[in-house]
């Protein structure tokens, strides 16, 4: 027996595609060279590892016991090109990285620009979505780095402590709420409708657990997405909600929005770098990982991140400096 890297290679596109079109089309191969070299791993592992329906393609009890192995197989040669083939004294590569909302859409967005500044050679695409769907993109191995709010709960995924954020509430600076100075609990619980990201999300979670016993006095009328369509509803008066800082810095800023630190409960929290355990380290992901760590050595601690222009001026001045 002797089956190739390449067969692995189809057998995974076709078990995640469903379809030989598909993919030929992600490979670069034609239709007739996936379907030769699916059937001669078939024939050579004595079995069938997929179901046909029509022009779908289904994988079946064997070709599931063959999945991980064979993306575990792909991912090993992988780090070996790569680590062999890096030059040491260069910041070179193409990055793929995913954010949960927060961070992907308040803060990420500097630091990539910032860094593609210093390093013009590099190249830096990022996905924005929940903290569980990060996760599975990093474990599927289709991204490099995870910055995430949420809790991790895959034990593949390796965990680096990033930045201390905290969540405020957030109402309408009409409303009898954004009067407030600050939000109490559990007093001012059940007087409020909330406004809440979508289940997966980090945001979302945190604060459910944080409120603890509390949470069964959270009345939810509606659910989004996107911290965007969040914010635009409270700010007609929809309900409130709870939110990072860095999302409502400049609404708060503007009087559009109140926010109200909450009493009675710790809201902070610990954004996360994850990577997959499995994965290689590359000395771009390594450069990447200290670039953002460099929020850290803010003297104003996490205040340097409550609007945009703090946040450039802090990269302003580190990309000044010697040896930067």
């Amino acid at each position: 027996m002797s089956i190739t890297l390449r067969q692995l290679e189809i057998f995974v596109a076709v078990a995640e595609t469903q379809q030989v079109t598909k993919a030929s089309e992600r490979l670069f191969l034609t239709q007739s060279a996936v379907s030769m070299a699916l059937n001669e791993l078939q024939n050579q592992l004595a079995g069938p590892l997929f179901d046909r329906r029509g022009r779908t393609l289904l994988i079946n009890d064997r070709g599931r016991y063959l999945l991980p192995f064979a993306k575990e197989i792909l991912c090993q040669i992988n780090n070996i090109e790569t680590l062999m083939t890096e030059k040491k004294d260069k910041v070179v590569g193409a990055l793929k990285i995913v954010a949960s909302s927060t961070v992907g859409n308040y803060v990420l967005p500097y630091l990539i620009g910032a860094f593609k500044h210093m390093h013009p050679s590099v190249s830096i695409d990022m996905e924005v979505c929940n903290t569980s769907h990060a996760e599975e993109l990093i474990v599927g191995g289709s991204m490099d780095l995870g910055f995430v709010e949420g809790e991790v709960s895959n034990d593949q995924i390796s965990t680096i402590p990033w930045l201390q954020d905290e969540l405020m509430v957030i109402a309408s600076p009409a409303s009898e709420i954004g009067a407030q100075k600050t939000f109490r609990v559990p007093e001012d619980l059940e007087r409020c409708e909330w406004v809440m990201r979508e289940k997966g999300s980090g945001t979302a979670q945190i604060f459910k657990k944080k409120l603890g016993r509390h949470v069964t006095r959270l009345k939810v009328i509606m659910e989004l997405g996107h911290t965007e369509a969040i914010k635009k509803a409270v700010e007609s008066g929809a309900g409130v909600a709870c939110l990072s800082k860095l999302a409502v810095c400049r609404e708060v800023e503007q009087g559009w929005l109140a926010g109200l630190p909450v009493e009675g409960i710790d809201m902070k929290r610990t954004l996360q770098i994850i990577q997959y355990k499995k994965k290689a380290s590359t000395n771009l992901m390594e450069e990447f990982i200290n670039f953002c760590a460099l929020l850290n050595e803010c003297s104003q601690g996490c205040a340097c991140l409550s609007s945009p222009w703090k946040l450039q001026d802090l990269l302003a001045k580190s990309c000044q400096q010697p040896g930067a």
